[in-house]
């Protein structure tokens, strides 16, 4: 209610049925099919207004679900039989263990020294001389950088828009839905009218003495003698055809 968005309208952005978007709203849980259709819900709709959907499933999880049969057993405490066994099977294995990391150091010290036997006995072998190392190894030419990748930034959903006058102009403007934020009203210098959110505007500009301000982004008119009129999306700023201009009420 507060961004001015019909429920029609998010209902055909988020594919989640009306009377489902009206028990979120609500806090009607019973009308909904179930825990985990409301946290999908939850995620989707928050995502859809811009929310923060994590907090809101854990808000919900911590006032209205129900622990599950496990989570209520109470932690029962040791038996006296459990109490007094004393831990025979660890000491075993903690025996067990130790022999064998003694056979390994026994091994690794025989072998040790059968190696330097060898080693003695081979000592008049010639040695054959090392090729020296590319240039490509030492300085990583040859070790193609990892690149980052970069994330892909999201086009919004809806456009916010502002309508400023910068002298006496006369403005219609219509909403995805056929809403109505302004009825063709004639507004003064200086006027200022929203921001109105929807994910497409249709206006009507008598004039050219005003400002369209798109999602932060400031517009200027075009001088126009009989009107002008845009298409607006979240994505772009279009011209229109004077056949194809709202009309509102008021003229």
């Amino acid at each position: 209610m507060h961004a001015r968005i019909d429920i029609s309208e998010i209902e055909s952005e988020t594919k989640i049925r009306a009377k489902y978007l009206r028990a979120l709203e609500n806090e009607e849980w019973d009308l909904l099919p179930g825990p985990t259709y409301v946290k999908s819900f939850l995620r989707t709709y928050a995502d859809a207004l811009g929310l923060d959907g994590k907090l809101l499933i854990e808000e919900y999880k911590l006032r209205h679900e129900r622990l599950s049969d496990v989570e209520l057993q109470p932690i029962a405490p040791l038996g006296q039989r459990d109490r007094r066994r004393p831990p025979r099977a660890s000491f075993g294995r903690g025996w067990l263990i130790a022999v064998v990391i003694v056979g390994l150091v026994a091994a690794l010290y025989f072998l040790g020294i059968a190696g330097n036997d060898d080693g003695s006995n081979n000592a008049s072998t010639p040695t054959t001389a090392t090729q020296p190392k590319s240039s490509s190894s030492k300085s990583g030419a040859g070790v193609a950088p990892a690149k980052k990748k970069k994330k892909e930034k999201t086009a919004p959903k809806f456009a916010k828009l502002s309508v400023v006058a910068t002298g006496q102009v006369y403005v219609c403007l219509k909403a995805a839905g056929e809403r109505t934020p302004i009825d063709g009203i004639v507004l003064t210098s200086g006027a200022r009218q929203g921001p109105y959110k929807s994910s497409r505007f249709r206006i009507q500009l008598g004039t050219s003495e005003a400002r369209l301000v798109v999602n932060g982004k400031s517009h200027s008119v075009p001088p126009a003698s009989n009107g002008i009129g845009y298409e607006i999306t979240p994505t772009k700023l279009r011209r229109l055809a004077q056949s194809k201009w709202p009309s509102c009420a008021r003229r």
